[in-house]
């Protein structure tokens, strides 16, 4: 709807005296109205308030014998009179006849009562009573000399720019104009939450699981190594191996349902991100990984501190954290999976699904995929685990979820949105290999079959196109 700001004056007051004032009774009603000019705005006394009891009650017997005659004329009309001929020049939005009430004043467009004794506003070609020129969001009257105008509703200034201007939804303030004069922010193109630009580098807390930031009136739990969670996603978070080791077995039963067992027992155990990044490197096919990994397949033998025993949320975060060393030997082409605690259970499923993925094809004998190949598979086995959570009917896959649901008896909604938000991270992702990976495997799957897509990439190393 095309908005416009109206900085309009009032009128000034106008005082009509006169000694003579029967005189200038008969002339009202014989046509001298006086214009309003052409904005059509005016506050504007129609009585003087200095009139004794005696003059106005001459000025109510002149009324009844001039209502008297106008009776007599057909619907209380009156013929144009040389003084609303002159009269018209000033306000060409009246017609050359027009209706008066009891009172031989104007109808307020607010309240639909008569325009007494007083002032009155002219706006728009409407009239008004003070109180009753409403702003229309917060519906007191207004008073400012200047307001706002969108379409035909009226609006204080700050009412409008409440409306229409954005505010940022970490500081809850109004987001600044830039050097040339225009609102910038940023907004997340899933959560569309909108925030000034100086907070991607203000230290602003981002969760590290569903990516918002972290707004002034609330707060983001820390876990201790350089991260930190929303609420929301804190609700479903997994903080232990103990904890994890149900959803990781459900996960082994979702590809023993697509007739892809994994018969080796790969030990899984949850550990913080100084953990992960130090097996990283010690990987010698670490090449895979992204800046910010989440979770590694590993296939050399190590020693891993992982995740012992819960933790607890605290005002300033977790505590009572407990870690154990543990040494991984290597009983096959996998020694073990390793993941970041403390996400929520169904990015931890995703992490569990893609790593899964990795160990089945090492297992079966894949060898020196591209990463775009072996990245972009592993993808379409997290997402079509992820469907099967959220839309179990998709695919006709077997459902996991018998874990998520909350202790009201049912998924949380919190909990389906993460969901969404993680699919939609997969079919996004703009990197080469889990990206584009991920859209030329879903590509071939969705054509040829999954099973056919595998035994081509076993023969080619390529998908099929």
């Amino acid at each position: 709807m095309p908005c416009s700001t109206a900085n309009q004056p009032a009128f000034p007051y106008e005082r009509k005296k006169s000694s003579k004032f029967i005189r200038w009774l008969s002339n009202l009603f014989k046509g001298n109205r006086g214009g309003l000019g052409e904005d059509n705005m005016a506050l504007t006394p129609l009585e003087d308030d200095s009139w004794g009891s005696k003059e106005k009650e001459e000025v109510d017997q002149s009324i009844a014998r001039s209502l008297a005659k106008d009776s007599k004329r057909p619907n209380g009309q009156r013929p144009v009179t040389d003084n609303d001929a002159r009269n018209s020049l000033n306000s060409s939005t009246e017609p050359p006849y027009w209706d008066y009430n009891a009172r031989g004043c104007r109808k307020c467009s607010g309240c639909q009562g008569d325009i007494g004794s007083g002032n009155y506003l002219g706006c728009m070609g409407t009239f008004f009573h003070p109180e009753c020129f409403l702003c229309h969001a917060c519906g007191f009257p207004i008073t400012e000399y200047e307001f706002s105008l969108s379409g035909n509703n009226s609006y204080h200034k700050s009412c409008f720019k409440e409306l229409t201007h954005p505010k940022c939804e970490v500081c809850h303030q109004f987001i600044p104009t830039n050097g040339a004069g225009l609102i910038e922010y940023r907004c997340h193109p899933f959560w569309s939450q909108k925030y000034c630009p100086s907070h991607e580098n203000d230290d602003t807390k981002r969760c590290c699981s569903c990516e918002r930031l972290e707004s002034r009136n609330t707060r983001y739990v820390s876990l201790g190594d350089g991260r930190s969670l929303c609420l929301e996603c804190m609700e479903s978070a997994i903080v232990d191996t103990g904890d994890c080791q149900q959803l990781y077995h459900a996960i082994r039963d979702f590809y023993e349902g697509m007739n892809m067992a994994i018969d080796q027992q790969i030990p899984m155990l949850l550990v913080e991100r100084q953990a992960l990044n130090e097996a990283i490197e010690g990987e010698k096919h670490g090449f895979h990984h992204m800046p910010e990994t989440r979770g590694l397949c590993l296939s050399e033998e190590q020693t891993v501190t992982s995740i012992l025993k819960r933790s607890k949320m605290a005002v300033r975060g977790l505590v009572g954290l407990r870690t154990q060393p543990q040494k991984l030997t290597r009983k096959c082409e996998v020694t073990a999976i390793l993941v970041l605690y403390g996400l929520p259970r169904l990015l931890t499923g995703v992490i569990l699904a893609h790593e899964l993925m990795h160990a089945w094809l090492r297992l079966k004998g894949f060898r020196n995929l591209s990463p775009e190949v072996e990245e972009g598979i592993c993808q379409v086995l997290s997402q079509m685990w992820l469907e099967s959570e959220v839309m179990p009917r998709s695919r006709n896959m077997p459902s996991t979820s018998t874990a998520s649901y909350s202790k009201k008896g049912g998924k949380s909604e919190v909990e389906n949105k993460l969901g969404e938000f993680f699919m939609h991270q997969i079919t996004h992702d703009a990197s080469p290999a889990y990206g584009a990976g991920f859209r030329a495997a879903n590509a071939a799957a969705n054509k040829y079959g999954l099973r056919h897509t595998l035994d081509h990439i076993r023969l080619t190393g390529s998908f099929p196109l």
